[in-house]
């Protein structure tokens, strides 16, 4: 653990800016958090009598988050963060999850893992020795699968490494063991799981739940040819009432609509607003963006 706190705060990216972070267990990240949010609210999960006493503008809470459900509501906090949070748990995936649900819909878990194809762990067990009984060490494949199937839909991650005496790294891959982007020198790997990609996050942070599920509605009802005049008429009585502007409108279409064509050809037979054209434009130059080609 000494060898990677406070690692986490490298992850922590320059236009965040979380309200209401968790920190689990890994007491060193409360001071640094602290000082680079000072507004923010800091809760404290951690089974450590003293460290829960430490500091007393955080709101700490004596506990186990391994056995016990965490008293928070679901999507409470921008950031949850700490090391090797599923080094010791029975059901990791069980963990991640619930993590994940008491995250925002812009929310991230920061954390790490120790690699299980790091050279030291190979030495020991090639020596017929292997100190880690009750602990999972994961693979960076694994550990991803493990995010994807614990509702993460983005993540980033970054080697920390402690390289390899020279001798025995060359035996190692002699002996047919895959060096891919020098993974058997990364001793610890650094994780940012988002709930959103990041183009959907920064949707979901402009308007509230309510006007984006009703945003939704509207658009699916015009590519469906659902009462379609009356649909497009309550697109544009939305972004009105609610300032939805050109570029959020044609993002949102991006990533709602997928019978472009249809939905394009309604909104063209029933709307003469002026900025009709600029939305689909900016919509179609996402696409074209992502797929490398355009429909119109």
């Amino acid at each position: 653990m000494e060898d990677i706190k406070p690692s986490l705060m490298e992850l922590v990216d320059g236009d965040d800016f979380f309200h209401r972070i968790l920190v689990v267990e890994s007491v060193d990240y409360i001071e640094p958090l602290h000082a680079r949010f000072p507004t923010a609210k800091i809760f404290f999960v951690t089974t450590k009598e003293d460290d829960a006493k430490k500091f007393p503008y955080v709101e700490s809470f004596l506990m186990d988050y391994r056995e016990e459900r965490l008293p928070f509501a679901k999507e409470f906090f921008d950031v949850i963060i700490g090391d090797l949070t599923l080094e010791v748990v029975i059901t990791p995936q069980d963990i991640a999850a619930g993590f994940s649900s008491y995250l925002k819909q812009t929310g991230c878990w920061l954390t790490s893992f120790r690699n299980v194809r790091h050279w030291k762990v190979l030495e020991k067990l090639m020596r017929g020795a292997f100190g880690a009984i009750v602990s999972r060490l994961y693979t960076n494949t694994e550990f991803i699968r493990l995010l994807v199937a614990s509702f993460y839909k983005d993540f980033r991650m970054f080697p920390l490494k402690k390289e390899a005496p020279p001798e025995l790294l060359e035996r190692l891959i002699t002996c047919g063991f895959d060096n891919l982007n020098d993974d058997l020198q990364v001793e610890f790997w650094l994780v940012r799981a988002s709930r959103s990609m990041p183009e959907l996050a920064l949707l979901k942070s402009m308007f509230t739940p309510e006007v984006r599920a009703e945003l939704s509605r509207i658009l699916h009802r015009i590519e469906y040819d659902i009462a379609t005049e009356e649909s497009v008429k309550n697109f544009w009585q939305l972004c009105d009432t609610e300032g939805i502007f050109s570029d959020y409108a044609a993002a949102f279409i991006r990533s709602v609509v997928i019978h472009r064509e249809n939905f394009y050809r309604n909104m063209k037979k029933y709307s003469a607003r002026a900025e009709l054209e600029e939305i689909i434009d900016e919509a179609e130059s996402l696409y074209d963006f992502d797929n490398g080609n355009r429909l119109l």
